[in-house]
């Protein structure tokens, strides 16, 4: 286990934070009870919006305490302003009574008339015969109960309000508990499903992962350890507790925590679930998905010396490969809308190119794919610079890697077609700066794309190989650094981080987005990319090195 920032970073950062705003040291507990992230899932669950929502979260970061707030507020209400039932279950007879205690003290504290907490037995049948199970209650005025569980009992299925199932991950027979929870959704109940990680296989766990890939509407939230410190955690701690806030002693008491924890620190500090056996797609899946045998795969590998050769072989080196991207282009389906991906590489790396198409059925369809080793940055905005003239009248986005150099590309088609900075803005082109949150996002959907036979992708072993790369690192799957294949060929899973780049831009709210370009250049070559105009029947024309994008690029060949 490899903390995600060291002491040391943690330190200066939250010194240069605390430095910029003094006040949270000064007033941190005060004016507010609840710390951001408290408020943030209270404030959500408050929402008439939001009727499941399900929590990923650090061990001992009192969210439980913030849930009791919720809880009291809730059941305190009248029916006419949304008041109802609580019920909290765990899997411990302690989290009861401690989540039991904490909402007599927010009842005390928000004034709520509410009678005393009492055990009651609350009846319930096992397959053994029939049982009594110990419960805690807080009545209150509204009319309305807390009742707290220390199991899952059968006649969940007869009651109705607010369902709390904390630590989820840890109750026995989560999916069948759930299941008897979501019914209280029918009738304007809410679930909420809060815990820390215990395994990757865990029906938690596939759950949240169910949630990110868009199969459950649900709402969901994650709070890890260090989401929980920028809030303020270690500083109201140093508050009950009478210690003198520091970053250096708050980057010490983080340290020490995840020291204690040891290996299971990623498990139960940051929300990155264990025992993950690593394989994201399995081959089967992915063989089963390469359908679009007419979908063209074009490589162009130019010699390490291109740059060094005369303009007239560079020509010629490059100019068979432009005619047959022209006449795949020239084959296009044009009733489709279509998304891209574009994954950057210069020296080591391949760069690629993938282009999908969404059906009516909204199921993803791959139409081209292009592979360039050696190819030159210039050659590169001109190849995918085409590919999207081609495309734009029925073009819905494209995403580009922008991390190094390739926020040149990035740039130049952003120029060409609008940068689209929010999912609310205008423009055609994403420039994503790869992140583990951003892999954690939005890798889910596309391996749920597989699963449900939603995508459709062009037979081919080397990109069976860069999807087969993929593992699980840290509870996010991602491209190891390593790579694969013979010496001077090798490959770095550059067709899935394109294909991955494609299919979010394809799930991105499509803005539409207008310009009117400058046209040719006049009086000679100036050395920058045109618009290459359409032939009568809609494709490329012939020729393409007569062609105003041709003309740019032959400056530079």
């Amino acid at each position: 286990m490899t903390a995600p920032i060291s002491q040391e970073e943690w330190e200066r950062q939250r010194r240069e934070a605390t430095e910029a705003m003094p006040e949270l040291i000064e007033d941190v507990g005060l004016p507010k009870i609840l710390l951001p992230y408290q408020a943030r899932v209270v404030s959500l669950l408050d929402s008439a919006s939001t009727r499941a929502l399900f929590v990923e979260k650090s061990r001992r970061i009192g969210l439980t305490w913030g849930l009791a707030a919720y809880a009291v507020l809730r059941a305190g209400r009248d029916k006419s302003a949304g008041g109802m039932d609580v019920m909290y279950i765990s899997f411990s007879q302690e989290m009861t009574r401690e989540f039991v205690d904490a909402c007599a003290m927010w009842a005390r504290a928000f004034s709520v008339a509410a009678h005393d907490a009492e055990e009651t037995l609350f009846p319930d049948t096992d397959k053994n015969g029939d049982r009594s199970i110990a419960a805690f209650r807080i009545r209150f005025a509204s009319g309305f109960e807390i009742m707290a569980l220390s199991s899952a009992p059968r006649s969940l299925r007869g009651k109705q309000g607010v369902v709390i199932i904390d630590e989820a991950a840890f109750v026995d027979d989560l999916a069948e508990l759930q299941k008897a929870a979501m019914a209280f959704l029918m009738w304007g109940g809410q679930v909420i499903v809060c815990s820390t990680h215990n395994g990757a296989e865990n029906y938690f766990n596939s759950q949240i992962q169910d949630i990110l890939a868009e199969r459950l509407p649900y709402e969901h939230i994650r709070i890890d350890l260090d989401d929980a410190l920028r809030d303020g955690l270690y500083q109201r701690i140093a508050l009950v507790t009478g210690a003198e806030w520091s970053p250096e002693a708050e980057a010490k008491w983080r340290q020490d925590i995840i020291d204690f924890y040891g290996d299971g620190a990623d498990e139960e500090l940051f929300c990155i679930p264990s025992l993950g056996t690593g394989a994201w797609i399995p081959a089967p899946l992915i063989e089963a998905r390469m359908t679009e045998k007419s979908a063209p795969i074009l490589r162009l590998e130019l010699p390490a010396d291109y740059l060094q050769r005369p303009d007239l072989e560079q020509k010629n080196l490059i100019a068979p490969f432009m005619e047959e991207l022209e006449e795949a282009l020239g084959g296009m389906d044009m009733s489709l809308r279509y998304a891209a991906g574009f994954d950057f590489a210069r020296v080591s790396d391949l760069s690629v190119l993938d282009l999908i198409g969404i059906e009516q059925r909204l199921k993803r369809r791959e139409t081209l794919s292009v592979e360039m080793r050696g190819v030159p940055g210039k050659e590169q905005i001109a190849i995918v610079g085409m590919v999207l003239e081609h495309v734009k009248p029925r073009l819905t986005g494209a995403a580009f890697d922008a991390t190094g150099m390739g926020w040149i590309v990035a740039e130049e088609m952003g120029r060409r077609f609008g940068l689209r900075e929010s999912e609310d803005g205008a423009g055609l082109i994403w420039a994503i700066k790869f992140t583990e949150e951003w892999y954690r996002i939005n890798m889910p959907p596309l391996k749920a794309a597989f699963e449900d036979d939603k995508i459709a992708i062009a037979p081919d072993d080397d990109h069976l190989s860069d999807i087969r790369v993929a593992k699980v690192i840290r509870g996010t799957p991602r491209v190891p650094p390593t790579r694969e294949g013979q010496t001077g060929k090798k490959r770095h899973g550059d067709y899935l981080i394109a294909l991955a780049l494609a299919h979010f831009a394809s799930r991105q709210r499509h803005v539409e987005y207008g310009y009117q370009g400058a046209g040719p250049a006049r009086g000679g070559d100036d050395g920058q990319l045109h618009d290459l105009p359409p032939s009568d029947n809609g494709s490329r024309r012939r020729n393409w090195w007569r062609t105003p994008l041709g003309a740019g690029l032959r400056g530079n060949i």
